[in-house]
């Protein structure tokens, strides 16, 4: 598939995996020149009815529903036999693959993606769609952090009409719902379920129930209860606990009664896990009340004219109180209204005292609120009323934002970790990444994780500063010299490359015609011999397609060349050509012995007579 183009529109990249239905492949949509996700059913299915209807309708389900953290779909097709689905294309990676990286997730983090994965299901939901699937492969998180949930394959609306085969277990045994394993129909409480699984999974780096087979751990879902995930993993709040073994309870309506209510029940869970709400009855607090006015009932033993005079004594007061206050506003009221209005002064930038004390001169009173800034503590870095406003008339109010200076975050330790990590814990302490990031080799870092980080783990800056960070490229590749691969075959060369961990190019290996090569033979290469590369370096070759030079012959007499000392002597005769250097004779001999023997060549070349290993004499074939 890799190289086809789809709808004369879409052309396949690369496969990115597959899943039981379908081949997912990563594709370019060549209208709009962006990256997509083109699922295509496989082919052992394209006869199935019931598979083609499952492929088709997760298009349906998925077009009816358009939120952020779900995976768009873009288009739908079939051609010559092969049915797809085209959709949105997520730079990242799937959550179970992050699990695996990471081993557990930190509370902050799996409760942000479940958070994510919540408001998904409530916009499914709400459109009557229960996903049935909800799993950690079906979740794709962005390079951004962003949660989009995906795979509605085996979706279906939540009415009871829709439902044709109740006695078929549909989903993924280990996220399945008690119902689910029962055979009974799915709801929105079953994908609740999942959720609940999932957040185990993320906190604990385990699935709650496993089994020798299938039907063993969706009979565990039916029967037993897990152990608390903060047992396992005690770093768990004891309020997020909570929210992920209710989500997890066997009985459908003791679970949340909403994708939505879970998400707000997750958000709460870390938002004060120091401080439980106190709740006190309202018949306790009936009692307490009536009790107290009893008591006072008891205590009060004044004669009644008594009481009637305190009365007559409060109603007095009152009225001189309210009669001072008539005058003394009456007198304010004159006051104010014969003050002239006035603009009020830029005093942003100014200190805390200086701007007081220029603002107190003009009567005007002054108040102060204080945030974090870039500018030094005790600078005004904003006013409630400035030059720019009316006019107002003193002793108006001016409030005073005053600068506790920038706040500041403490770097954490990034060494080690992958760059999606990185993000996540900068983001986490209010700083931020600096990209992109410098790729270095390391030996004991792993491709792809932190290996050098700037400003270092536990320094205290300032909120939203930038850290750099250096990527491993993993250990530095050794060098090599290219060797000769001159005359030699496309096999010689690439046994040749391969002991020096090179390889020969095999998409991209030309023809031409050379005098005095043979063809098939390797006549030029790049890079040249001797060029030092990076193991893992490729080496492209030219190939001789011509016939090459015809057979030659010719005869070599030895007389007077074998010295006379009454041994035996070993005679060479060697033949360097087109074929490479040939031994065309090789036998003992002593002096005296007359040697004649014909030889055979390619083109041109060299013979050369050695005794004793010793170079006699040599001669050019023409």
């Amino acid at each position: 598939m890799i190289g086809k183009m789809l709808g004369n529109r879409y052309d396949i990249l690369q496969k990115l995996g597959g899943g039981g239905m379908a081949i997912v492949y990563k594709g370019r949509d060549t209208f709009l020149n962006r990256y997509v996700t083109i699922k295509v059913l496989r082919p052992e299915f394209t006869s199935d009815e019931d598979f083609i209807k499952s492929f088709k309708r997760e298009a349906m389900a998925v077009a009816s529903l358009s939120h952020p953290n779900i995976v768009n779909i873009h288009d739908v097709g079939q051609e010559d036999n092969i049915h797809y689905l085209v959709m949105e294309y997520i730079q990242g990676d799937n959550l179970k693959n992050i699990i695996r990286k990471n081993e557990r997730l930190t509370p902050e983090h799996a409760v942000r993606i479940a958070v994510q994965v919540c408001e998904a299901l409530e916009h499914a939901h709400e459109n009557h769609i229960v996903h049935r699937d909800v799993k950690p492969h079906n979740i794709l998180i962005a390079d951004d952090g962003r949660a989009k949930l995906t795979d509605f394959g085996i979706a279906m609306e939540a009415t009871a009409s829709t439902i044709t085969r109740t006695d078929t277990i549909m989903g993924s045994v280990h996220y399945l719902s008690p119902e689910q394993a029962r055979g009974e129909i799915p709801t929105t409480q079953s994908d609740i379920y999942a959720v609940g699984i999932l957040l185990y999974e993320m906190l604990t780096g385990k699935q709650p129930y496993s089994g020798d087979s299938p039907i063993a751990v969706a009979i565990k879902h039916i029967q037993e209860t897990p152990q608390p995930v903060d047992e396992v993993n005690n770093a768990v709040p004891a309020e997020l606990a909570a929210v992920v073994m209710r989500a997890m309870e066997k009985k459908s309506k003791d679970r949340y009664k909403s994708a939505g209510e879970m998400a707000r029940f997750l958000e709460l869970a870390l938002e004060d896990t120091g401080q439980a709400t106190m709740v006190i009855p309202v018949n306790e607090v009936v009692a307490w009340a009536e009790s107290g006015a009893a008591n006072k009932k008891d205590s009060v033993k004044t004669p009644r004219k008594t009481g009637e005079l305190t009365r007559r004594v409060w109603v007095l007061v009152t009225v001189v109180v309210m009669l001072g206050f008539l005058t003394g506003g009456l007198y304010g009221l004159y006051n104010f209204m014969n003050v002239e209005p006035l603009k009020v002064p830029e005093v942003v930038g100014k200190t805390k005292e200086q701007a007081t004390k220029d603002l107190v001169a003009l009567g005007l009173t002054v108040s102060y609120n204080e945030d974090y800034d870039k500018e030094e503590k005790g600078i005004v870095i904003r006013q409630s009323i400035g030059p720019e406003d009316a006019a107002v008339k003193p002793p108006r109010e001016v409030i005073l934002t005053i600068s506790k200076g920038p706040e500041m975050r403490e770097v954490p330790n990034l060494y080690n970790v992958t760059e999606y990590e990185a993000d996540y814990r900068l983001n986490e302490a209010g700083l931020k990444l600096a990209r992109p990031p410098v790729e270095i080799y390391h030996d004991q870092v792993v491709k792809g994780n932190v290996v050098l980080q700037s400003p270092a783990p536990g320094e205290q800056v300032p909120k939203g500063t930038e850290v750099k960070i250096s990527i491993s490229k993993g250990p530095e590749p050794k060098k090599q010299k290219v060797p000769d691969l001159t005359r030699n075959t496309l096999d010689e060369a690439r046994a040749i490359l391969a002991d020096l961990n090179l390889v020969l190019n095999e998409d991209d290996i030309k023809q031409e015609f050379a005098p005095g090569f043979l063809e098939g033979q390797i006549i030029s290469q790049t890079p040249i011999p001797d060029t030092e590369v990076e193991e893992g370096s490729v080496v492209s070759v030219v190939l001789n397609n011509g016939l090459g030079p015809i057979e030659r012959k010719a005869k070599v007499k030895i007389s007077d060349e074998i010295p006379d000392d009454g041994k035996n002597h070993m005679v060479e005769i060697i033949v360097e050509d087109a074929q490479g250097s040939k031994v065309q004779y090789a036998n003992s001999h002593t002096a005296g012995d007359k040697i004649e023997e014909n030889i055979t060549y390619l083109g041109s070349g060299v013979v050369k007579v050695y005794i004793d290993k010793e170079l006699i004499w040599e001669e050019n074939l023409k």
